[in-house]
This record gives structure tokens, C-alpha cells and sequence, in this order.
């Protein structure tokens, strides 16, 4: 996948469903994360099994792999259900995600207006239901020190912008962090990596891993 480590995209955890009901008919809406089209299709196709007796299921998903976006209005009129859902997608500024709306027909034909507004309300309480999460890349660190240098290190971490993972305490203390890669690789005298550097005088006992994509 492709981005810099500059790049941050807001998500979603995990999977939300909600439901709207617009004159008998069920719209119910299904929003999850994934990375890549073969999970989003995989996530659709989970999605039709599970309501096999569903007139309807519009989906929509937006993806980093090759800026991908695809959607479809699955046999409703054109314009009136996978464009309003990607609408709405694409309001809350959504990446890697799949929302899949389902259909059970109630009998009464809901016209243009009715079934953009079903469709887009559907998308919007799933997207309400779910916990939002921004992505960022990242770098671990893991740092021994010994214990006369604790307290400082803490709070070097703390004004680099860096989150405590973890600590143990044996012959010397060893810290776990997280930070954002642009601020570890970011220049100056003031930032993280000289501040840890200063700290450490030298000594070899800090290990970095390769930027990867998380939630901080």
C-alpha cells in the first residue's frame, strides 16, 4: 500500500449494523473495516448469505489500495442508493471501509426522494453506531535504561508526543513507547530521537522498528 509516513486516514474498529424503516420496507445498514477489495467483497458476499431473502443489498467501499472506490445501486434505480451511501462515506471523511445496506421490500414503492433518504440515513446511523478510529504511522521503541535515568526518560517520551506500551523492571528498566513516525524522524535538537539520544549518551540500547500503519 502506498502513503507516507505523513499520511493518517480515520476508520472504523470494527463492524456496526443499524436499521431504518421507511414504510414497511427495512433498510439495514452494515459498516466494517477492511484494507483491501478482497476483503470488502468478501464482507458483501458474507453480507448477502446472511439475508439471502433481501430484495436489495447497495454497497459502497472506499479503500487506500490504489485509491479505490467502487459502489453499486444493486438494482435500484440509478442514483438513489449506492451514490447517497458514498455520499455519506465520503462526509465522514471514511478510508478502508465497506458499507453494505440491505433491502427488504415492504410493498409500497418509495419513489426518488424516498429511497435517497432511506439509503442515506440507513449509511448514517451505521456510521453513528460505530467507533471511530484514526490511523497514523508509527514507530515502536523499546528503550533500557537504568533507573537513575527512568524518570527522565518518562517525561522526554511525554513531550515527544510519545505513548507509554509497556515497562519492566529488572537489572535496568526497559520502556515501551509508540510515536508517530513524522515526529520520530522529525529534525531539530528539540525533537524526540536527539532528546532519547542525549539520554542514552551513546549507548546502544534503544531499537526502532520500521513504520507501520496504527491506531494512535
Amino acid at each position: 500500500m502506498g502513503g507516507s509516513a505523513c499520511d493518517s486516514y480515520t476508520t472504523v474498529s470494527g463492524l456496526a449494523e443499524a436499521e431504518v424503516n421507511e414504510k414497511k420496507s427495512r433498510f439495514i445498514a452494515a459498516i466494517a473495516p477492511v484494507n483491501t477489495e478482497d476483503e470488502a467483497l468478501a464482507f458483501l458476499e458474507g453480507v448477502r448469505a446472511e439475508h439471502r431473502m433481501a430484495r436489495h443489498h447497495v454497497f459502497v467501499y472506499v479503500l487506500r489500495e490504489d485509491s479505490r472506490v467502487r459502489y453499486s445501486d444493486d438494482g435500484e434505480p440509478a442514483r438513489t442508493a449506492g451514490l447517497p451511501v458514498l455520499e455519506v462515506v465520503r462526509y465522514a471523511g471514511l478510508t478502508d471501509v465497506i458499507v453494505v445496506v440491505t433491502r427488504y421490500f415492504g410493498g409500497t414503492l418509495l419513489g426518488t426522494g424516498g429511497l435517497v433518504r432511506a439509503y442515506t440515513q440507513a449509511a448514517q446511523a451505521a456510521i453513528e453506531a460505530a467507533q471511530l478510529v484514526v490511523m497514523s504511522w508509527c514507530v515502536n521503541l523499546e528503550l533500557r535504561i537504568p533507573y537513575a535515568d527512568y524518570e527522565r526518560a518518562v517525561r522526554i517520551a511525554e513531550l515527544g508526543g510519545a505513548k507509554l506500551l509497556g515497562s519492566d523492571f529488572s537489572d535496568v528498566v526497559c520502556l515501551r513507547l509508540r510515536v508517530l513516525a513524522a515526529e520520530w524522524n522529525g529534525v531539530g535538537e528539540l525533537g524526540l530521537q536527539s532528546k532519547l539520544a542525549e539520554l542514552l549518551r551513546g549507548a546502544d540500547t534503544l531499537t526502532v522498528t520500521a513504520p507501520f500503519i496504527a491506531e494512535f
